[in-house]
């Protein structure tokens, strides 16, 4: 391999990319949630009236899942994380309001990161989230949450610099970057995001830290040459780059454990009383097959007879209702939760 340098890595796109890296690093202190903040929340206890730390990181995750069902990039989901870290740090918030503020960090995330006909209904995440507030609330906590972030809401973040990262890295390599997916990296910072240490550090360091183990996995030495280059021009601390590292590691190695349930693998929880489900069409908890068509254009009396057997069937299975008033949980994937929320 032959020798790299700092002149070796300015050359041609380099200038650009390091020209934008420069950028994120003067950008990335005034984006930082206040560390003061989430120490005090890391060191509050479990109460009804404090946010605490497991709390932070429920609601994160439900900001996952939230994302992963409107069909949202990551860019989305880390955007709201940080939008949500920054206002918890700021503010004290009694849990009681905290799904509110969830749903609007999500919705203010989404706009400024999604195509305006990707951003999901106020009222549609409202029902998804199960959030038990209105349009009305989520405008008003919308216009708090912005003006105690000073409306600055496009941050830079650990996806920004990861995506940096990785573009520097492949500038100056023959290597594939298939070898380096962009996607693994993507699903190892959103398992980070969903732990509140994460938010300390800083996002540059984040994002170094994740792709130096990612191509030690892979035992690239030509890419780990490349990337300790762009470590030297962060001009980052070994002492700092190894902390954060160890972390990293560990966070991951649990992500990775069958024991860990997964933000990705979580379902959603529907909560109905005896009423709608009696209500309900038989076609949202299942999607049957259509009959064929003939080419006839018209079906035959068999068909027909078959039709409405199949019919009452769906009846008679939604009268076997619990006998109670009491409310039930339903279990639904996000398919079948897609077709309750959005009938054809």
């Amino acid at each position: 391999m032959k020798d790299l340098g700092a002149k070796h890595l300015a050359g041609g796109e380099g200038v650009q990319l390091f020209g934008l890296l420069n950028f994120y690093l003067g950008q990335e202190q005034r984006y930082q949630p206040r560390e003061k903040g989430l120490i005090l929340m890391e060191a509050t206890p479990e109460n009804d009236n404090t946010l605490c730390s497991r709390l932070r990181n429920a609601k994160v995750e439900d900001l996952r899942s939230l994302t992963n069902f409107f069909g949202s990039g990551t860019e989305t989901f880390v955007l709201a994380v940080n939008i949500l870290d920054r206002f918890l740090a700021l503010m004290k918030v009694k849990p009681k309001h905290l799904s509110c503020i969830g749903v609007c960090c999500f919705l203010l995330a989404a706009r400024l990161a999604e195509e305006e006909g990707d951003v999901p209904p106020t009222h549609d995440v409202i029902r998804i989230s199960q959030c038990k507030c209105t349009a009305s609330d989520i405008k008003r906590m919308e216009k708090i949450i912005s003006e105690k972030l000073h409306y600055e809401l496009e941050a830079t973040t650990a996806l920004n610099f990861l995506h940096l990262y990785h573009a520097i890295v492949f500038c100056h390599t023959s290597e594939r970057k298939e070898i380096l997916s962009l996607d693994k990296l993507e699903a190892q910072l959103k398992a980070c995001n969903c732990r509140v240490v994460f938010s300390k550090a800083r996002p540059s360091v984040l994002a170094l830290c994740l792709l130096n183990l990612e191509i030690e996995t892979i035992k690239s030495v030509e890419l780990l040459e490349i990337l300790l280059l762009v470590k030297k021009h962060l001009k980052l601390s070994d002492t700092e780059f190894f902390y954060w590292r160890e972390l990293v590691s560990k966070c991951l190695a649990e992500y990775s454990s069958p024991r860990c349930c997964k933000p990705d693998l979580k379902k959603l929880v529907w909560i109905v009383s005896r009423r709608t489900a009696q209500n309900l069409h038989s076609s949202y908890y299942s999607v049957p097959e259509l009959p064929t068509i003939p080419e006839g254009g018209c079906f035959d009396g068999s068909e027909s007879e078959d039709s409405g057997e199949d019919m009452s069937c769906g009846e008679e299975s939604l009268s076997s209702s619990p006998p109670s008033d009491q409310e039930c949980t339903f279990f639904f994937d996000f398919q079948v939760a897609q077709t309750l929320c959005f009938p054809p």
